[in-house]
C-alpha cells in the first residue's frame, strides 16, 4: 500500500494506492473518491461487542468500511471531517493510543480496541481511547496541523488533552495542574497531562473543544414567546 498526502496541512487528502486485491479499512464517512472497480464491504469488524466498544467508548463508528481493490489494483482517497492534517504511521508491533475521533484508516493487519484504563482516562477528553496494535500502515487525522514531538528516555512534556491526537502506548502519562490553583481555575487552559519518554506524541495545533466553545455563544437565541 502506498499512501500520499496532499494539500497539507489545512485540507489534507490521503491518496491510497492499493495493490491487486489489497484492502484498507476506513472510518465511516472518510471516503472522498475511489476507482470504479474498488469494492466496499461494510461490517462490524471484530463482532458486535468489539464494535460497540469502539463506538461507545472509542468515539468511532459502529460499522467500518473495507475498500478492496480489484485484480488490477485501485485507488481510494480519504479525508477527515474537520479541516486539518493527516499523519501516516507505520505500525511495527508496538501500541499506539489514539484520541477518540482521530482514527481515520488503516491496513486490516492493524487491530483496534477501545481501551478503558487509567492512562486513557487521564489523557483523553472522554473515558477511553482507541488502542492500535499490530503491523501495517495507520492514518490519524487532526483539526489543524499535526506537530510531532519525539521524547528521549525520561524526557517530560506537557500537553493539553484537547490537542492530543496519539502517542506511543509505552509512554507514562500523569495528569497535571496548570501552575497553582488560581492558574488552574482561571488560566483558560483545559486539562493537561505530562507524558514521559521515550516515545512520540502527535499533537494537533487546533482544539475542537475550543471551536465548540467559540461557536456556541454566536448562535442566536430564539425569541422568547410571551404567554397569553
Amino acid at each position: 500500500m502506498d499512501i500520499e498526502i496532499i494539500h497539507r496541512p489545512s485540507y489534507s487528502l490521503a491518496i491510497a494506492k492499493l495493490t491487486p486485491n489489497e484492502r484498507i479499512r476506513a472510518e465511516a464517512g472518510a471516503m472522498v473518491s475511489m476507482s470504479g472497480d474498488v469494492q466496499i464491504e461494510t461490517k462490524a469488524e471484530g463482532g458486535i461487542l468489539k464494535s460497540l466498544g469502539r463506538a461507545v467508548l472509542g468515539g468511532e463508528s459502529f460499522f467500518q468500511n473495507f475498500f478492496v481493490a480489484s485484480a488490477a489494483g485501485g485507488e481510494v482517497t480519504l479525508a477527515p471531517e474537520l479541516p486539518g492534517d493527516i499523519a501516516v504511521i507505520e505500525m511495527s508491533g508496538s501500541k499506539l493510543m489514539i484520541q477518540a475521533g482521530s482514527y481515520m484508516a488503516s491496513e486490516s493487519t492493524v487491530e483496534l480496541n477501545a481501551k478503558v484504563s487509567m492512562k486513557a482516562f487521564m489523557s483523553a477528553e472522554g473515558i477511553s481511547m482507541l488502542e492500535a496494535t499490530g503491523t501495517g500502515t495507520l492514518l490519524v487525522s487532526s483539526y489543524g496541523a499535526i506537530f510531532e514531538k519525539v521524547l528521549g528516555a525520561g524526557e517530560k512534556y506537557i500537553v493539553d488533552t484537547s490537542h492530543l491526537v496519539a502517542f506511543d502506548g509505552t509512554m507514562s502519562v500523569q495528569p497535571k495542574t496548570v501552575g497553582g490553583m488560581k492558574s488552574t481555575l482561571f488560566s483558560g487552559e483545559g486539562l493537561v497531562v505530562e507524558l514521559t519518554g521515550p516515545g512520540k506524541i502527535y499533537i494537533q495545533t487546533r482544539s475542537p473543544q475550543a471551536l465548540i466553545n467559540w461557536i456556541i455563544p454566536q448562535i442566536p437565541k430564539p425569541p422568547s414567546s410571551s404567554s397569553h
